[in-house]
């Protein structure tokens, strides 16, 4: 079968994406989704319920994907080449403004470390989004970004039904809020491949744990902030923190 010039031009991008989204576009939080077996171990007892390894990890990786998204939100705030592109970078920059003023908020009640750096993994997606130019520096962003989102959708629900800890509880439910608002605004932009979205979604990369971990902050350095932005005036409808001491872990 022959194919026409502008049919085979398609097939080559087409190609040329499932290259970039198989090389790069896996788990966002690869961590929470690949942890030990027992994720279930309580590590510590907290007046806000009992925390699990799965509770810890969660809270560490809903920091780094902050620590990766929000400067590229600010990128494609500069760069995007549409006023949806624009848009949706506005909306990572609020978004994980939020969810890290709640990650350092609870972080020191649960004992939990948080990182500085986003991890290499994470670090390669920004290195990457950042070398394209122009629609090609939309496609590529969206399309990575639409990956990581759909495949830790599912991850925060599990940790939700799971939790007895309060705080990661509310984290969650903040997180969800958060993320269903990022996909929702990266769809808008028309440019997600939603057949390859979905493949990618579905795969099981392995790759070697430090390139998915954070590295650990270095002793006594400041922690990083993200800082909020209530100029965007951007409303992802999240819940309010709410750290009140819980030690039945019951639902409130």
């Amino acid at each position: 079968m022959r194919l026409s010039r502008s049919t085979a031009g398609t097939v080559f991008v087409g190609g040329a994406l499932v290259l970039t989204l198989s090389a790069l576009a896996y788990p966002t939080m690869l961590g929470v989704q690949k942890t030990s077996s027992d994720t279930s171990r309580i590590i510590a007892n907290t007046q806000y319920g009992p925390l699990t390894e799965a509770d810890r990890d969660f809270v560490v990786k809903v920091r780094s994907a902050g620590l990766w998204e929000y400067p590229l939100g600010e990128m494609a705030m500069e760069r995007g080449t549409t006023a949806a592109m624009k848009e949706a970078g506005k909306h990572l920059v609020v978004g994980h403004a939020g969810l890290d003023e709640m990650c350092r908020k609870i972080a020191p009640e649960l004992g939990v470390t948080l990182p500085n750096q986003a991890s290499p993994q994470q670090q390669q997606f920004v290195a990457t989004i950042d070398s394209k130019n122009g629609k090609e520096f939309d496609s590529t962003a969206v399309n990575i970004m639409r990956v990581t989102h759909g495949q830790i959708f599912p991850a925060i629900a599990k940790i939700r039904a799971n939790t007895q800890n309060t705080l990661v509880r509310q984290l969650a439910d903040l997180a969800n809020d958060t993320v269903l608002d990022h996909i929702t605004v990266l769809e808008k932009t028309g440019l997600v491949n939603q057949e390859q979205v979905i493949f990618q979604q579905t795969a099981d990369p392995k790759l070697p744990q430090d390139q998915t971990t954070p590295p650990p902050p270095q002793p006594g350095s400041p922690i990083l902030v993200l800082k909020p932005r209530p100029d965007l005036n951007i409303n992802t409808a999240s819940p309010q923190p709410n750290p009140n001491p819980n030690p039945s872990g019951t639902v409130r």
